[in-house]
């Protein structure tokens, strides 16, 4: 599709772009609901310069700071994910490198995790060599979660410590090692249609198979605190969009679905996406395992209608 039906498609009525997204998500995906639990297993502390995360040391948010948690804690917390319902379990650490330490405990844990618990795993870890991904893979690990962020033209000014073209060699790096890649970004910093356009197109270029769609909610202390909020229908659009250009892929909404959609977050759903994040967030808290689970078994239900 050339950029000029792309742009064409952003002019059409809201309900309308969400029933073309809506068909391309049957006919691609039909009716499964992918739901994943994400761990914040080490927080805060980190020298990148992000622009939208409360975790960077470069601002004054009051997010929780501690180092790697246990190898124990891993295993209970993919406990808990799995009796909420998630098909998912993610590892998240803050930083863009991790310690040769943290890499063989997170591997030990997604050992344990894959033999007695066997829930999918993912881990979003930073900037990785084809060698450490390597040992998580034989450590259970099935996909990896490296988003992208925004299009290349705009990440300079979200983010200076590093470069574009490095996320893309990380997820790269993860393809050839044979994982599945989640990778996503955030809309709402600023950016323009066109950038998220852009955004669009190089994941699909990449071929990753799940993409994390997060909305911006603007934390004080952070350099975006001050910026304001898409509307819903602007978010809903996006993620139409998505849906359309990539097709076959997992759309999955996680952070700002709450605050940011409010009373319209079943319309995301009916607008492409066919998986979410549940049970809340790395530093933002979400809505109760209980309250998603039920909103999950609304969602199907509709979508079999």
């Amino acid at each position: 599709m050339d950029i000029s039906r792309i742009k064409a498609l952003l002019k059409l009525p809201l309900t309308e772009i969400v029933s073309i997204a809506d068909r391309a998500r049957r006919d691609s995906k039909g009716n499964i609901l992918e739901l994943c639990n994400i761990m914040n297993a080490k927080s805060g502390m980190c020298g990148e310069d992000c622009k939208f995360c409360a975790q960077s040391s470069r601002h004054s948010s009051g997010a929780s700071a501690y180092s790697l948690k246990s190898k124990s804690e891993m295993i209970e917390a993919a406990r808990r994910a799995k009796a909420m319902g998630a098909h998912r379990f993610d590892i998240v650490t803050s930083g863009n490198v991790l310690t040769s330490d943290d890499l063989r405990t997170i591997a030990a844990a997604m050992i344990e995790i894959r033999d007695d618990i066997g829930i999918d795993l993912c881990a979003s870890l930073g900037r990785l060599d084809e060698e450490s991904l390597s040992l998580l893979k034989r450590s259970g690990l099935s996909r990896y979660h490296h988003n992208i962020e925004t299009s290349q033209n705009f990440f300079p000014k979200i983010v200076t410590t590093h470069t574009f073209q490095e996320r893309v060699e990380t997820i790269k790096a993860a393809k050839s090692v044979g994982l599945q890649v989640c990778s996503g970004g955030i809309i709402g910093m600023g950016e323009s249609w066109d950038d998220r356009i852009d955004m669009a197109l190089t994941l699909k270029e990449l071929d990753v198979d799940s993409v994390p769609i997060n909305i911006l909610v603007p934390v004080k202390g952070t350099a975006l605190e001050g910026v304001k909020a898409i509307s819903s229908s602007d978010a809903i659009r996006t993620i139409a969009l998505f849906r359309i250009l990539l097709k076959d892929k997992i759309i999955k909404i996680a952070a700002g679905r709450e605050s940011a959609l409010k009373d319209f977050q079943a319309m995301a759903f009916m607008a492409g996406a066919n998986g979410m994040l549940i049970g809340g967030y790395l530093t933002i808290a979400g809505r109760s395992p209980e309250d998603d689970r039920l909103f999950a078994e609304e969602i199907k239900e509709a979508w079999a209608k």
